[in-house]
C-alpha cells in the first residue's frame, strides 16, 4: 500500500505521473483491485491446479517459485484468507525462509486452459504447522492418496486481489503424466537437469 492509501506502491505512482498513465492506472485501481476475494475469484481459486509464488527476504532479495496440486490445493478459508500446503522438497525452504523474515507475498494464478485469465493475490503470509491448521480449519485438501503429506501451510491474509488480463496468456492443453511421488531418484525428479552439479561454484559447502 502506498503512502496515500491508493493500491500499488509509491514507485509505481511516481512512474505513472512521469509517463502519463495515472488516469488509466486510477481507473484500473477503482474498477479491478479489491481488498478481498469476491465470489467469482473464490470459484476461480477453487479450480486452479498451479500457482506462481513471489517472496523476498528482509533485504528485498527476491525469489519466485512454482506450486501445484489438485484443483483447489490453494484453499480459500474465507474472502480474506487463503492457505496453500508445503510438502517435503529439496530442503532449501527458500520461500518459507523469506516469509519468516518478510511476510509480504504475491500469488499469481493463471488459467491457461479454459478462460485464459489470471488472478493476482497479494498479502501477508505466515507459516502454520499442518496439525495446527487442521485443528481450526475445516475442509483442507490433502494429497494423501498420492503419498504426499503436507508438512506445513502458508496462510495468507489477502490485501489485494485483481485480474491479470488475457492479452498475452497462451492456451495450453494438459497432458496426463505419471509422476514418481516421494522418490529421491535424481532422474525421476529431474534434479540435475541443467547439469549444475559438475559446474564450478564460488562457495564450496563443507
Amino acid at each position: 500500500m502506498s503512502d496515500d492509501n491508493r493500491p500499488g506502491s509509491n514507485g509505481e505512482h511516481r512512474l505513472q505521473e512521469r509517463f502519463g498513465t495515472q488516469d488509466r492506472a486510477d481507473k484500473f485501481y477503482s474498477d479491478q483491485v479489491l481488498d478481498r476475494l469476491n465470489e467469482t475469484m473464490i470459484e476461480f481459486v477453487g479450480r486452479m491446479d498451479m500457482a506462481f509464488i513471489a517472496t523476498s527476504d528482509a533485504n528485498g532479495e527476491c525469489d519466485s517459485s512454482f506450486r501445484a496440486g489438485t484443483p483447489g490445493f490453494i484453499h480459500v478459508i474465507d474472502e480474506r484468507t487463503v492457505a496453500y500446503p508445503e510438502f517435503r522438497g529439496n530442503g532449501v525452504l527458500a520461500s518459507l525462509g523469506n516469509i519468516s523474515e518478510n511476510p509480504h507475498i504475491g500469488i499469481l494464478l493463471i488459467d491457461f486452459v479454459e478462460d485464459l485469465i489470471g488472478l493476482h493475490i497479494n498479502g501477508s503470509a505466515r507459516i502454520v504447522a499442518d496439525d495446527v491448521i487442521r485443528a481450526t480449519v475445516r475442509g483442507l485438501p490433502t494429497e494423501r492418496a498420492k503419498g504426499r503429506l503436507p508438512e506445513r501451510w502458508v496462510v495468507v491474509d489477502v490485501e489485494e486481489a485483481y485480474i491479470h488480463c488475457r492479452k498475452h496468456i497462451p492456451r495450453m492443453v494438459p497432458e496426463s503424466r505419471v509422476r514418481a511421488w516421494g522418490t529421491d531418484n535424481m532422474r525421476s525428479k529431474g534434479g540435475d537437469y541443467f547439469g549444475a552439479k559438475a559446474e564450478p561454484r564460488p562457495v564450496k559447502l563443507s
